[in-house]
Order: structure tokens, then sequence, then C-alpha cells
């Protein structure tokens, strides 16, 4: 630890940087755990989904106080004051699947304002509304457009680790295609994902994965692949899949030897020396998993997480640099997914999942980082187009977008510049490597196949960016 770092971190430094405006981060609440408070559950009119959901998850959930003037009781001076929670709610799930009007808005301001003082720490808000392509007429698409509004400002505004976030329906949705993305809402799994926008489809004919897994150990008897995974999130996605019963194949370069090793060993899975840009990189995993689980074994779901930066202002950036990174953080992935998608011995089932890893920089770009951004963003047009391409089969192509991530690597950025990065989201805290684990778990759950063609963001509602 720097002198600096020292300093910003003793009692002293700790009170200056409270009158500063940077108190102390929250400590958010990570792993399988829900919340420790009630979950309430508003019901505006229309809605159904929800409760249905949160029952089938073993939920009975509570009424939410509202705001209205009739709930109103004025103070010792006469003034009108909303209705306050004396026990504090662990998360309020608002069902707002049957707004269509600027009128309806009103149903979620009147459930959202007496709460958003009065969540527990590492509380949670999730709203459940219709996707803009599942309604009909002007107002109602925009007033969809307009709770995406709603759902990141409350994200900035909530206290103490809470969280909001918001999931747009598709047409068909039912319980079983919602429960594993309430579920991972609800867990501290999802500490670090926060005032992020996604959407949820009807499961794909053919996929009825659902149907047949253990909750608890979802990967039991399942193959992943995970590139990178010698250090980093690269280890932390494999303990995580791991953990949760899959088998895992780690995947890093010749030099990265050793320390793949290890983490192969400690996890009980196999270890790939790999160099991903190869020509036969996609032949070389499908034979390692043959080899290794049998020539009919197949793949349920592999993570591109391998990942290279040669950051330099373009004014700097010569043609090996621009290349070297295109080639590991997007060309190679391509390439793999080609092949692993045929049919071959060892590549991936008629079933499966795909995940990529983005990059905030790929959202909204960063200085000294062109060949980054670009890569990164190509990551997301890619997972939108191949999502799209294999509408006909029961694969999902996913990706998540990590912000600042605490790592061996970021640990060498300079402290005060650490800092600003750390402290520029809702949060103010950079993540940890198993905060991006459990959202692509998440995005690999059996039950998750209503999950396609999203990129979700893993950086605490960083401001960078949409």
């Amino acid at each position: 630890m720097s002198v600096v770092e020292s300093l910003f971190r003793s009692p002293l430094g700790r009170r200056l940087a409270a009158k500063a405006g940077l108190p102390d981060p929250p400590t958010l609440r990570r792993g399988r755990v829900g919340p420790l408070g009630e979950v309430l559950l508003a019901e505006l009119p229309g809605g159904g989904v929800a409760a249905a959901t949160l029952a089938q998850l073993g939920v009975a959930p509570g009424v939410p106080l509202q705001d209205t003037p009739e709930s109103r009781t004025p103070d010792e001076k006469g003034r009108p004051q909303p209705l306050r929670y004396e026990r504090r709610p662990g998360a309020l799930v608002i069902d707002a699947t049957g707004v269509r009007t600027i009128a309806d808005l009103e149903g979620l301001r009147a459930v959202l304002r007496p709460i958003m003082k009065r969540l527990e720490p590492s509380g949670r808000v999730i709203i459940v509304a219709t996707d803009a392509s599942a309604v009909a007429g002007l107002e109602a698409k925009a007033v969809a457009q307009g709770i995406d509004g709603i759902n990141r400002t409350v994200a900035k505004e909530l206290r103490d680790g809470a969280t909001a976030n918001l999931l747009l329906l598709r047409d068909g949705v039912r319980p079983d295609d919602l429960a594993s993305t309430l579920s991972f809402l609800l867990q501290g799994r999802s500490a670090f994902v926060d005032g992020q926008t996604w959407r949820v489809a009807a499961r794909k004919p053919g996929d009825e994965t659902a149907l047949d897994y253990e909750p608890s150990r979802p990967f039991a008897g399942r193959i992943v692949v995970v590139t990178g995974a010698a250090r980093g999130i690269g280890a932390a996605i494999a303990a995580t899949f791991a953990r949760d019963g899959a088998s895992v194949v780690a995947v890093d370069v010749p030099p990265a030897g050793d320390a793949l090793s290890t983490v192969a060993n400690d996890l009980r899975g196999s270890a790939l020396q790999l160099d991903i840009t190869s020509a036969d990189a996609g032949q070389r995993i499908a034979a390692h998993v043959a080899q290794i689980h049998g020539p009919d074994a197949r793949i349920w779901a592999i993570v591109h997480n391998a990942g290279i930066t040669r950051d330099k202002l373009l004014a700097n950036l010569d043609d090996a640099q621009w290349g070297a990174v295109l080639r590991v953080n997007l060309a190679a992935e391509i390439a793999i997914n080609e092949v692993l998608l045929g049919d071959v011995p060892g590549g991936l089932g008629q079933q499966g999942r795909i995940v990529g890893i983005a990059s905030t920089s790929g959202v909204a770009g960063n200085k000294g980082q062109t060949n980054y951004a670009a890569s990164k963003a190509g990551v997301m047009g890619l997972v939108w187009a191949q999502a799209e391409e294999l509408t006909g089969r029961p694969v999902t192509v996913n990706a998540v977008a990590p912000g600042f991530i605490e790592t061996d690597m970021t640990a060498a950025i300079p402290f005060v510049q650490r800092e600003v990065f750390r402290r520029t989201n809702s949060l103010s805290q950079g993540g940890r490597p198993v905060d991006v684990a459990e959202t692509i778990a998440y995005f690999c759950d059996p039950a998750s196949g209503g999950i396609d063609g999203q990129v979700v963001r893993v950086c605490g509602q960083n401001l960078v960016g949409a």
C-alpha cells in the first residue's frame, strides 16, 4: 500500500474524504443469499407474472406501502408526510407489466417513494415491465422506455449498497422463463449489477433443460469451457462454475501453464494450454473435451474470457498492437464459435450457452483504447448478430460488460486514478472478479434459456456510457 493510500485509509483520511463527499463505500452482501428483510410485491393493474414467479421461487411477498394524498399524515407543523416503514424491507418487486399510459406511471412513484430511504443495506428494487416490442401504440411504447429512466434514476438515489434493475418481458414469457433472473437479482450474486435494463423472452422450442436440474448445483454433469482461466476474472469464473457442479475445462496460453494447472487441479477440472488465435483452436478445444470426457460428450457452455490490452493513443498505435487486440478479443471468439457450433465430437451441444466478455470501454469508448474499445464493442455486435442467427436452435448467446473490477492488473494503477475509477459508479467502489463470474453463471443457468442476445453491465452503474 502506497503512502498516499495509507493516509487515505487512516482515520484522519477517512474523515477528510467524507467531508469531501467520499465516504466509505458500503459493504455489499454477495453470494447465494437473499434479502435479510421482507420481500414486497407491488402488483400494478394488469400484472400477474411476478406473483406467479415469486410463488415458484417459494417467496411469499408482503404488500408495500403507497404514497397517496389519503395516506399522508401531518407532522408537528402540519405538513403532510408519506407513510414510513417501521422495519426495513429487503426488496421491492414491482410488476408493471400492465403499465401502458403516462398516467399509469404514477403507480411506480407511489410505491417507490416510501421505500427509497428505508431499504435494508444491499436491498433490491426490481421492476418487471413489458418490452416496447410487445405493446401497441405510441404512448405505450414511449412509456416502456420511460420506465427505463425511472429505473436508472432510482438506482442512483438508493443508499447503502441497494440496487435497482429493470426486466423488460417480451411476448409469451412465463414464470418458468423469468424465475432464474428474478432469483439472481434477489440474491447477493447480483451485488454489482445496478441500474441495468435487459430483456427476457420465452425459452426457445427444444429448450427443456429448466425442467431437469438441481438449482443449487445447476451445472452438475455439464462441461464448461473457460478461456483465460489462469488468473483474475477467468479463475473466478472457473471457480464459480466448479462450485455449482460443472466439469471445468480451463484454457490459457502456454506461458501461463503453471498457474493454469493449479486452477484446474484445485477445481478437479482439466487444463488445456492453447493460443486461442491459432487456426485450429476450436478443433483443439473440441478434441480435448472428447478425449477427457468421451466422444459423445458435448460442451454445455463456453465463456470467452481471454483478452489482452495494448493501450496507446491512436496517434501512437501501430498495426501490430491494433491487430493483436482484435485477434485475441474478437476474431478468435468468432472462429471458435463457428467450429464448436458444428457437428463435431466435443463441440457445443444442441442446447448450450455462449458468453462473451465486453466492457464499458466498448459501450462508451476510452482514451488510449481505440483497439480495445473496437474489440469489445465488436463482442456486443457479435452477441446480437449470433443470437439472431441461432434463433432456430436452443443455444443462447450473451455477454457481460464489466466496469472497474479489482484485480492484480488494476492494483498497479496509481492510487488516485484507481480511487477515481472506484468512485465513479452508484456503489462507490470497484467490483470483484466474482461479480462478473456470478453474472456469467446466471446466463449459463439451465433455466436462463429466455436470456438471449443480451449484454449486461457488471459495473455498479458506472457513470461512463449508457
